[in-house]
């Protein structure tokens, strides 16, 4: 690996893990400002999640924020593929999740697990999300996390 595909390699995780921290965070601008040139769909479910203020709003709309502000949870993002285009300035990454959580009322426990199909793109020099389709494959008690139910999004 190039020292320029390394510097590649390095920016496109630290946009995968920026991601889980931000979501652990409750910090729904910070990953709304991950997407201010991409979108997110769901694997399964119709239509794109587009640009920084749409997806800050989806966050907010979605997952339950508890009194210390965050969403008591544990995103990790694990067995991250990258594959790097230099010359054209675009990436792709594939990846496995899974969110742990433990609240008051919910013993600590993996509650969702799934994949990640990111693609990136390069402008100025700085990495960003293009694209993220969120595959959810294995769900738990979500009660305490989510403020919509997943049974939509789950495979037949």
């Amino acid at each position: 690996m190039s020292a320029g595909e390394w510097a590649s390699h390095h920016a496109i995780t630290a946009l995968l893990y920026r991601y889980a921290e931000y979501v652990d965070a409750a910090d729904f601008a910070g990953i709304g400002a991950l997407f201010a040139k991409g979108e997110m769909t769901t694997r399964g479910m119709p239509g794109a999640i587009v640009g920084a203020e749409a997806v800050a709003k989806l966050y907010t709309h979605t997952n339950k924020v508890h009194p210390n502000g965050t969403l008591l949870t544990r995103h990790l993002t694990t067995n991250v593929i990258v594959d790097i285009d230099e010359l054209a300035d675009s990436a792709t990454a594939r990846s496995s999740f899974v969110v742990f959580q433990a609240t008051p009322t919910v013993r600590l426990q993996p509650i969702v697990a799934g994949r990640y199909r990111d693609t990136f793109a390069r402008n100025d020099g700085e990495w960003y999300f293009s694209q993220r389709e969120m595959g959810v494959d294995q769900i738990g008690d979500v009660s305490d996390h989510l403020l919509i139910d997943l049974g939509d999004v789950l495979p037949g």
